[in-house]
């Protein structure tokens, strides 16, 4: 799953050790889910998402909706 997490850290100039104590999760967690090894879970997107005060949708990208679009 594509997402704009790395570009939305660095907007607020938070490491991925940051990031990943927001959120209660490893920083290998943010790390994968960077680098798209890894979906969050549905829970974790919602918190991802109220953390940034974005819809899910601006986050997070379904590449299978994407091929489709």
């Amino acid at each position: 799953m594509k997402n704009r997490l790395k570009v939305l850290r660095a907007e607020r100039d938070w490491t991925q050790a940051d990031l990943a104590e927001k959120l209660e999760v490893s920083r290998q967690t943010i790390n994968a889910i960077e680098k798209g090894k890894y979906d969050p879970s549905l829970p974790l997107a919602f918190k991802v998402a109220r953390l940034f005060e974005m819809p899910i949708e601006a986050i997070f990208e379904d590449e299978t909706e994407v091929a489709i679009n």
